[in-house]
């Protein structure tokens, strides 16, 4: 026992400085914007006052709540009768929510620019109509980790006794829905929503060749015109993904049902 717990414990401790060391000497580095014997938040602040920063961030916190919205409209739907009606489909639609780990995101964009960008679908010139593409393109590319959540949320219920007790009681499709099914599934999308929002926060190439103003392509063009400042945003990134984190540790306390439902993601 002794001994298994040694291993243990020093398998742990050499994750820990795996994962730590490379933090810390970015946080270090971060730190040196004003001379190299001097620690300061100078690339901090620099970052901080940036309009671009605002701005960029802003609209990608924009995409990713649209990305998100549109996500459940579409697979929150699709898995309940995939669950309830349609269960010897559900290997083929979970073989085509994976599609996106193996199709690379410059074939989507690239796809996505080709078809779209002559008519009768043209949705390249304006900033509304390529916004929409940018999203559909998000959506693709978040549709295995929400799928997987709304697929887990609804496989720990009892989706066809629900649905019978509120037909039995006059419910129609869209109560049954919205009002049955989606309340039992806030922990599931929460978990898949933050999968989401970092996927889109962090994302580059699809908003770099939609030409969308977006938090990636900054964070890129910024990596190749200054030292200090990306080291910064990386660390105000890791920041905020724990942070996320601590909002599912939070959200989801004291629910042991739904609490296993994120903890599988």
């Amino acid at each position: 026992m002794k001994r298994g717990s040694f291993w243990s414990w020093l398998w742990v401790a050499l994750g820990a400085i795996y994962f730590l060391l490379p933090l810390y000497a970015t946080l270090e580095f971060s730190f040196r914007a004003c001379a190299r014997d001097e620690l300061c938040l100078k690339a901090y602040d620099n970052v901080l006052n940036d309009s671009q920063f605002i701005s960029t961030f802003t609209f990608s916190v924009q995409m990713a709540i649209m990305t998100i919205i549109a996500s459940i409209l579409i697979l929150v739907p699709t898995a309940y009768w995939v669950h309830l009606r349609l269960r010897r489909l559900r290997p083929l639609v979970e073989f085509v929510s994976l599609l996106p780990f193996v199709i690379p995101a410059i074939v989507l964009v690239f796809g996505l620019i080709r078809i779209y960008s002559r008519p009768p679908l043209l949705l390249t010139r304006t900033p509304a109509t390529s916004n929409i593409l940018l999203v559909a393109g998000y959506v693709v590319l978040s549709l295995p980790y929400m799928y997987r959540a709304v697929d887990t949320g609804l496989r720990a219920m009892d989706v066809s006794t629900l649905t019978e007790a509120a037909l039995s009681l006059g419910a129609g499709w869209p109560t049954i829905l919205f009002r049955v099914i989606l309340p039992n599934l806030r922990t599931a999308l929460l978990s898949g929503a933050l999968l989401t929002f970092a996927i889109v926060i962090g994302e580059l190439t699809l908003a770099q060749y939609l030409a969308r103003p977006a938090f990636g392509p900054y964070l890129a063009l910024l990596g190749q015109n200054r030292a200090f400042e990306p080291a910064a945003l990386s660390i105000i990134s890791f920041a905020l993904t724990w942070v996320a984190m601590g909002m599912i540790a939070f959200l989801t306390r004291g629910k042991p049902g739904q609490g296993q439902i994120a903890g599988a993601h």
